[in-house]
Parts: C-alpha cells; structure tokens; sequence
C-alpha cells in the first residue's frame, strides 16, 4: 500500500528508499527493528490495525524521538523461519485469525533482510487478542498507536464499521446522480439505453484520504491511455464535486463519466449499447469485446489511482447494467439475445487482484457478465482477448 508496485514485488532496495523518505509511523504504518520476544504485543499490534483501516508493519527498521525511520537502513539478520514464527503468532493470540500478506524483502548478498506485514482492513471484526479476548484499535498517536477497546464498547467499533457502510453507500449514490444530472443539463436522455456503472473503492471508508485539492494531479497520473481508448482522459476539464472530480466526455457522441473522489471512490458510468446491423437486421446490440475494453482501462486506472492514495484493506467492486432485456449480446460470430432485465455483481477485492492478479480478476468478472447476457464463452479465449488490451494500457 506504500509501494508504486504490487506489494511482492517489493524489493531490499525498495524499502530502503521508503525510509529515506521519513515517512512517520500512523494509523497504517508501524516500524519494528526486531520481532518483539513478548509476541502477545506483536499480535496486539496487527490486530489493531485490521480493526481499524489496515496498515503495513515493517520489520528491520528503528524509528526515532518523531517515529520516522532511523538509518542505517541495512535491515536486520537474515532468518529463514521468521515467516513461521509470525504466521504462527497469527494463530495462537488472534482470534478470529487475520489473514495477512508477507514479504520477505533479502538484500543481494542474501545476509540481511527486511519483512513487510501488510494487514488487511477486515470485514470480520473485532479480532480479539490473548487469553483476556481484549480487542485494540490503531490510533496513530505516538504516545498511543494502540488502544483498548474494552468489552463493553464492541458495539461501538462495530457501529464504526456500520457508519463506514453507510458512508460508502453515499458516496456511491452522489456519484451516480452526478452523471444522470450532467445528461440533464445536456438536454439528453439515456432512457432505453443500456449505461454500464463500474465502480471501486475502500470496503470501510472512514475520512478523506487526500485533499480534494489534490485530485487534478491525481487524476492526470492515474488516466490510462490504450489503442482502443482512454479512460480519464487529462485533456479533457475537470468537472468538481463535493470532495472530488469527475471527467465526462461526449466525444463521438458517447456519454460517459469516470468520478475520483477523496475518500477512495473511483467510478465510470457509460452508454454502451449500440446500433448495428445483425443478420440484415437493426438491433441494439452489446459487444464484449467493447465492454472488455472499459473494463481494463478502469481498472488500471483505478490501480494507479488507489496506490497513489496509500489505499489499504478490501476494496468493494460493483458492475451494473440496466435496459438489457432484449438486446443483442455479440462476440465475435457468438450472439444472444440477452434475457436479464438487469445486471449487478458485487464482489470483495484486494488491492493485490489490481495488481498481481489482474488477469484472473478480470477474466472472472468478464466471463460471469458474458454469461449473464446469455454468451457461453471458454474462459481461454476471454483471457486472450485480455491479455492484448491489458498489454496496451498505459
């Protein structure tokens, strides 16, 4: 989550660069020289950020008077077991378990090392730990990184978490009426036309995760140019919103909207249904291969976006479709007439199926949407189709 690269991609050098950064321990970053021998507070430490907002522990580093890291930064003894050990600490003080990412980062001489414990927001809250079942919380305050939150108060963090659900499903309504009111004001209907809505963002939104002010440049990073389009396209003005920005097009007489907002929230809503003719006949048709397309430029631009915000924990993914009844779903030589009124898949995602499994995400949501609009297609040849437009966003 700290890291412009998937999270086991990270390297001995990269974490040394982190660290000449500074970059203070907070709510989502903690620094530990060596595993502590009482592993009952180590436990407590990743715990408490899995009932928060996630975090990233890196072993092999002193922190200072401020809590930034300390040089040298030269990492600690290689062990091969220390995997093992955290794993196991895992196991026997938390409960319910979290389930956690580690790295072991080695240097080229392969002597010294560093670990990274990147935890998780979780959806299975609160984890209790130690005989005594105490649960804690990340605060990010020196004096305090973690707090007791005592029996009594459970409710309150799972309040908490409600109050972020609620949260999340705000941000996402706002943003879909943004596009309904743009084509008001454009004097344009979509009535009867089939508007795909992707949408991503934290699972548990809790505060803003940068300065709305921020967003422009944000965005013309994120933007993700390919052969067959572009997504977010920097050329185009910014529309603001209330704690974010959206970028909306009508170019070639195709509406779409793709919406960045502070908090996390990255949506792209788009006419996709079309006029052709199939069999010597006009029909509204639906191609994969078109939805295939949006489907990629999103979701790298949605990575970029989310990496450059420090995003971590589960992110919630949301495609739907509506007006599909009837229409003509085409790829290549396959068509169908689709069935379904509508489409919507929700799904739990990890930043890491952005990254290092993005294919697999991908060809999992594109062949579920292909069936659904009535297309038995063999998963193979969704992937290859994917493989080239993955291959040529940038």
């Amino acid at each position: 989550m700290f890291f412009d690269k998937p999270f086991q991609e990270v390297t001995f050098d990269d974490v040394v660069a982190f660290c000449k950064k500074r970059v203070p321990e907070g709510k989502q970053l903690d620094y530990k020289y060596i595993l502590p021998k009482n592993h009952e507070k180590f436990a407590k430490v990743i715990a408490s950020f899995a009932n928060a907002l996630g975090g990233l522990i890196i072993v092999g580093v002193q922190d200072d008077k401020n809590d930034q890291p300390h040089p040298p930064f030269i990492g600690i003894p290689y062990h091969e077991k220390l995997r093992n050990t955290i794993e196991d600490i895992i196991k026997v003080y938390i409960d319910p378990v979290v389930f956690v990412d580690i790295n072991i980062c080695i240097n080229k001489s392969g002597e010294r090392m560093f670990v990274l414990i990147q935890i998780p927001q979780s959806n299975l809250t609160p984890h209790l730990v130690g005989k005594l079942k105490r649960a804690y919380i990340r605060t990010g305050q020196s004096s305090r990184p973690e707090t007791i939150v005592h029996p009594e108060k459970l409710p309150w963090l799972l309040d908490h978490r409600k109050k972020s659900e609620r949260l999340r499903h705000i941000l996402y309504d706002k943003a879909e009426r943004h596009f309904e009111n743009y084509l008001k004001t454009m004097t344009v209907s979509a009535d009867g036309e089939v508007v795909c809505t992707l949408s991503l963002q934290p699972y548990y939104p809790d505060e803003p995760l940068t300065n709305y002010k921020n967003l422009p440049q944000l965005i013309a990073q994120s933007s993700t140019r390919a052969p067959y389009g572009v997504m977010a396209n920097p050329e185009l003005p910014l529309q603001a919103v209330q704690d974010g920005a959206a970028v909306i097009s009508n170019q070639r007489g195709i509406y779409k909207m793709t919406e960045f907002n502070a908090y996390g929230l990255i949506m792209n809503k788009q006419i996709v249904s079309s006029e052709e003719m199939v069999n010597g006949h006009a029909a509204s048709t639906l191609r994969i291969e078109n939805l295939a397309q949006n489907m990629v430029l999103f979701f790298v631009t949605a990575r970029k976006f989310l990496e450059k915000l420090n995003v971590g924990g589960s992110l919630y993914f949301r495609l739907k479709m509506n007006n599909t009844r009837a229409r003509r779903a085409l790829f290549n030589k396959r068509q169908a007439t689709v069935l379904e009124d509508y489409l919507r898949m929700d799904r739990t995602l990890p930043l890491d199926a952005l990254q290092s499994d993005l294919l697999q995400t991908l060809g999992n949501l594109l062949h579920e949407t292909a069936w659904s609009l009535g297309l038995q297609i063999p998963p193979e040849e969704l992937r290859a189709l994917l493989t080239k437009l993955i291959d040529g966003a940038k």
